[in-house]
């Protein structure tokens, strides 16, 4: 595992599945707007849920603020869908089992999963990241980072 990619790098394009276990393609997130690409080490534990449900309770100001929300871990699309619907979590969730997207964005695995970090994308370039992202605090986090980027 390389670096983690850093603010002004192009975000990487990779093909993943989502918690549907339907292909998914991460440049299609970068057209319009913002994408949040937060990384948690396994559905449904503690502080992966806390950080999920932090950025479900804020997704609506999120959305209000053009940014588009998407979860990566090492699970596979069935625990990324009954996590999902557990926690009635608004936004994609993606199954990176083959650990693609966690390579492709520099992201630690520790024992297999992925470290805990978030990254801002716009115009296709990382414009913000977080190597130790917050659990609870994560959607507060992103939405002060906006206010500073304007």
């Amino acid at each position: 595992m390389g670096e983690a990619l850093t603010v002004g790098d192009v975000a990487p394009d990779v093909i993943s599945r989502d918690e549907n276990d339907r292909e998914v393609k991460l440049s299609d997130f970068y057209q319009d707007g913002i994408t949040l690409i937060y990384f948690y080490p396994k559905a449904d534990t503690p502080g992966c849920t806390a950080q999920a449900c932090s950025l479900r309770d804020a997704f609506e100001e999120l959305q209000g603020q053009g940014v588009r929300v998407i979860g990566v871990s090492t699970d596979k699309p069935g625990s990324q869908l009954r996590f999902k619907e557990k926690y009635k979590l608004p936004f994609t969730l993606l199954a990176d089992y083959d650990r693609a997207v966690a390579k492709a964005f520099g992201v630690r695995l520790i024992l297999g999963m992925t470290h805990r970090q978030s990254f801002l994308i716009k115009d296709g370039r990382i414009i913000w990241r977080d190597l130790h992202a917050s659990t609870r605090e994560q959607a507060q986090d992103v939405l002060e980072v906006l206010k500073r980027l304007g």
